[in-house]
């Protein structure tokens, strides 16, 4: 029997993978759901393709101005989670969550209801919310598998393993584009340059996040919550090449770690299989690359948004919220040149550092309405201050 499937957020970069897979493995696979916000063009092609009787399309200009197409050829079209989850009646094998930024939190929440097992592909998501994510699997008996390299290497490395038998996990990062380049020049280069990633086709937020190397800030607070377990059992380190995702060090001296090229298609192949059934990929392995891992530390001077992890508490906490939403805006602000490069960094302490944000460090998101409304205020404050710092 075919497996059941939902991509939330098909037209991205990990939405498109994920499709690309299923289209390889067409006897293995019923995609019974696809969302967009905007890329209608692509949500089109996808739904002919696939034979899709159900989409959601977030954004409701788009959404009026299209349903009366996809109502003519008998798809069923929804304009949110909420109204999909209300009439949709099957129980899903899996559903792939891959719609970027805190948005995604709330079609992550709804989704979780309706299958029984479900990637996230989205940072934000997890690093605000996990406690309400948490709960929901739970409930639900859903079974959570996380989609990042690093995170889904850790997953196989300690899977079936007890927490006290673990010293140390290492969390690679490649660097990003400039790595080797001298601190002093960083303040000229503009998003152009930041975009250029060594090792991995990403889209223009993520590249920024990776050339700031606060993308590895995120991912350590991911990995504390999803695997739990404290922040000092944690570190990142540099591996330029991009080839080796997770290291885990044991209690007995054995060192682990899982290698394998910079595809998503890797993590997302293997979150997709069932009864260890076997599915078709092409990714081979490269021999060159191993023979080049290079491990590096950090130059946290270089690279001062490290310092970040001594503000957070290894409790589930609102403040996570500030810290998100500001850097969302000081990139995209980053992006139309309206800030240098290292005024992401000022400017993101300079929030983090204000009072009326700090108390947000004891207390524990509530509701998805807390987390939003916190976001709104942060992003509304971010704005101001950027404006101020350039006068």
């Amino acid at each position: 029997m075919k497996k059941k499937i939902a991509i939330l957020g098909s037209t991205g970069s990990i939405g498109l993978t994920t499709l690309d897979i299923i289209y390889q493995n067409k006897k293995s696979f019923e995609v019974e759901l696809l969302s967009t916000n905007r890329n209608i063009k692509k949500l089109k092609d996808q739904t002919k393709n696939f034979k899709v009787k159900n989409i959601i399309i977030n954004d409701k200009k788009i959404f009026d101005k299209n349903k009366y197409y996809f109502k003519k050829l008998n798809v069923n079209v929804y304009q949110n989670f909420t109204d999909f989850r209300r009439k949709f009646n099957k129980k899903l094998d899996y559903a792939m969550c891959a719609i970027t930024g805190i948005d995604g939190l709330g079609p992550t929440l709804e989704i979780i209801q309706l299958t029984r097992r479900i990637a996230i592909a989205n940072k934000e998501s997890i690093i605000c919310g996990w406690n309400l994510i948490k709960r929901k699997l739970k409930k639900n008996n859903t079974e959570f598998i996380p989609i990042d390299s690093e995170h889904f290497s850790i997953y196989e490395l300690i899977k079936n393993e007890k927490s006290e038998n673990i010293k140390k996990i290492y969390i690679t990062a490649s660097g990003g584009p400039f790595l080797n380049i001298n601190k002093s020049k960083l303040s000229r280069f503009i998003p152009k340059n930041a975009i250029k990633h060594p090792t991995w086709k990403m889209g223009k937020k993520i590249s920024i996040d990776s050339s700031t190397l606060i993308n590895k800030v995120y991912e350590l607070i991911e990995a504390k919550k999803i695997f739990e377990l404290d922040y000092n059992k944690f570190e990142i380190i540099i591996q330029p090449t991009s080839y080796v995702h997770g290291v885990v060090v044991f209690n007995n001296g054995f060192c682990k770690f899982l290698s394998h090229p910079t595809s998503m298609k890797i993590p997302i192949y293997n979150s997709l299989l069932f009864n260890k059934k076997i599915l078709k990929i092409s990714e081979s392995f490269d021999f060159e690359k191993m023979n080049n891992l290079n491990f590096q530390k950090i130059d946290k001077k270089k690279f001062p948004v490290f310092g970040i992890l001594k503000k957070l508490t290894n409790n589930d906490s609102l403040y996570e919220t500030v810290l998100v939403t500001a850097n969302d805006v000081l990139v995209e602000l980053f992006l139309k040149k309206k800030i240098k490069f290292y005024d992401i960094y000022k400017i993101l302490n300079r929030i983090l550092n204000l009072k009326e944000y700090k108390r947000y460090k004891i207390l524990k998101p509530k509701n998805l309405n807390q987390i939003n409304k916190l976001s709104k205020n942060v992003r509304l404050k971010t704005l101001t201050l950027s404006v101020q710092s350039r006068v």
